[in-house]
């Protein structure tokens, strides 16, 4: 019968008892070993170098009289810090970096604010861009952007002018400043989007005396019902109307212009985000079954956000959930709370799978462009298939004050998303020609500056992949909030 356990027979055994000093004699010496090297490991990672600082790969400006820019391509995010001079007038950027490449730094790309720079390595771990001002300048925003896709890790500094005394000013703050000008303490130090260094102590100062709400008024009966707003946090849903309006009578509103865009009651300006297609209109589709209304609904709550957290603006959405609004109603909805900016967000589709990028639209009843008046045509005629039909204007009702506000607001619209492709260039892939125009109804609105977002095409695999990435809605959507905020600087606004 098999044994069910194994069995030591001591009898059997070999004699073991001579091995037995030898053996403690060795485990001793085993023991003093480890505890010899494990007393050398901390030494040993105190004296590892700290991770190595960034290396400066291309670095380059554009300027003009009115802004600068410059771009700094790096190896990895970098820590920096930025420093007014006098006699004569530079700005210094001061970045945590290994090396820098011997022809990292290009010519001025234009003439204006900055005609001249140079990159240097001032100290082991430290590298200097020195730009040379035409005249008093000041940071606008000043940002690093992770690497991403197959862009570099990068930071931009925009600049605009400045007055002398507050260039002086300024500079003052900076000498006096921990380090001084040489060596200024480096940090985190990014524009947050949707905020500004413009002007900063002064635009504090303006914010903290205006009230923290501003209403949103609702329209009369038989218009759209005012969209949800916010100045904390986005709301969970939107006041909607429940069925199609109504055309406007224009000829009521034509015997005289209405009056310009204003800043809520509150002081701030009042954006409009208005998530194209919605309940029973998909919008585009992608192949794996994505709807465009999806896409950009989750884009127009992150840019919201973005936007309420600057503490500069009143934001509203024309739609929060999977509701469908005519094209007629999210333009009545702007008009009605004198909106300062409409953007309407899209991800449409084209018949060339190789078209990709993002872009934006203004305006222009007269636009040619094969490709942009097809995808007009596409998000105009929804409306007529379900049932509403687009108001049509009289041309004997719009007299030349109403077409003077129109050109003004084309205007403002233009460059309002000539300040947001801006801040698109660093980040992502834009089409050839990002500003366009085209007829898009949505973008009718006489007396508010409005414009088309189209973030991408799903009939492109790598749009797809982009707009379905979070990463890649992140940097869109700082990008548009950082624009956002350059533009209002340049209307004057806090």
């Amino acid at each position: 019968m098999m044994p069910n356990r194994l069995s030591w027979d001591r009898a059997s055994s070999p004699n073991l008892g001579s091995a037995v000093p030898l053996f403690n004699a060795l485990l001793r010496i085993a023991v003093v070993a480890v505890l010899s090297l494990a007393a050398l490991v901390p030494a040993k990672a105190q004296d590892q170098p700290a991770p190595s600082a960034p290396d400066i790969v291309a670095a380059r400006v554009t300027t003009t009289p009115e802004r600068a820019r410059l771009i700094v391509d790096l190896s990895n995010p970098t820590k920096f810090a930025i420093v007014s001079l006098t006699a004569p007038n530079r700005i210094a950027v001061d970045m945590q970096a290994g090396s820098v490449k011997a022809d990292a730094a290009s010519a001025p790309a234009g003439t204006g604010l900055v005609p001249g720079y140079t990159v240097t390595l001032t100290a082991p771990g430290r590298a200097r861009a020195l730009l040379t001002l035409a005249g008093p300048a000041q940071v606008q925003q000043a940002y690093v952007l992770n690497a991403f896709d197959n862009e570099p890790a990068r930071l931009v500094v925009d600049l605009i002018p400045d007055t002398a005394e507050d260039f002086a000013k300024r500079a003052a703050v900076d000498a006096s400043a921990a380090g001084g000008p040489a060596t200024p303490a480096m940090a985190n130090n990014s524009t947050p989007p949707g905020g500004s260094d413009a002007n900063a102590v002064a635009a504090a100062a303006a914010s903290a005396a205006t009230p923290a709400t501003a209403p949103v008024t609702t329209p009369p009966a038989g218009t759209a019902a005012a969209p949800a707003a916010s100045t904390a946090t986005p709301p969970a849903t939107a006041v909607t109307p429940q069925s199609p309006t109504p055309a406007p009578d224009n000829s009521a509103q034509a015997t005289a212009p209405a009056a310009p865009a204003a800043a809520s009651s509150a002081g701030k300006p009042l954006i409009v985000l208005d998530p194209g297609h919605g309940g029973i209109d998909n919008g585009a589709t992608a192949p794996n079954g994505v709807h465009e209304k999806n896409i950009v609904l989750a884009f127009a709550l992150k840019l919201q956000a973005l936007l309420i957290k600057s503490g500069r603006f009143d934001v509203a959405l024309t739609r929060t959930d999977d509701t469908y609004l005519t094209l007629e109603q999210r333009v009545a909805l702007a008009r009605q709370n004198k909106a300062d900016l409409f953007i309407s967000l899209h991800a449409d589709t084209f018949g060339q799978p190789a078209i990709r990028g993002t872009s934006i639209y203004t305006r222009d009843e007269q636009a040619t462009d094969v490709l942009d008046k097809v995808l007009a045509d596409k998000e105009n005629k929804f409306d007529i298939v379900s049932g509403f039909a687009v108001p049509k204007m009289n041309s004997a009702t719009v007299d030349v004050l109403v077409d003077l506000m129109r050109r003004q607001m084309r205007k403002q619209s233009f460059l309002a998303a000539e300040s947001i492709i801006h801040e698109l260039q660093p980040s992502i892939e834009l089409r050839r020609f990002p500003v366009r125009q085209a007829d898009f109804f949505v973008l009718q609105a006489p007396d508010v500056p409005s414009m088309l977002v189209e973030l991408g095409f799903m009939s492109n695999n790598d749009d797809i992949a982009n707009l379905t990435n979070p990463q890649w809605q992140d940097r869109v959507a700082d990008a548009l909030a950082r624009g956002i905020a350059a533009y209002f600087d340049e209307m004057g606004q806090p």
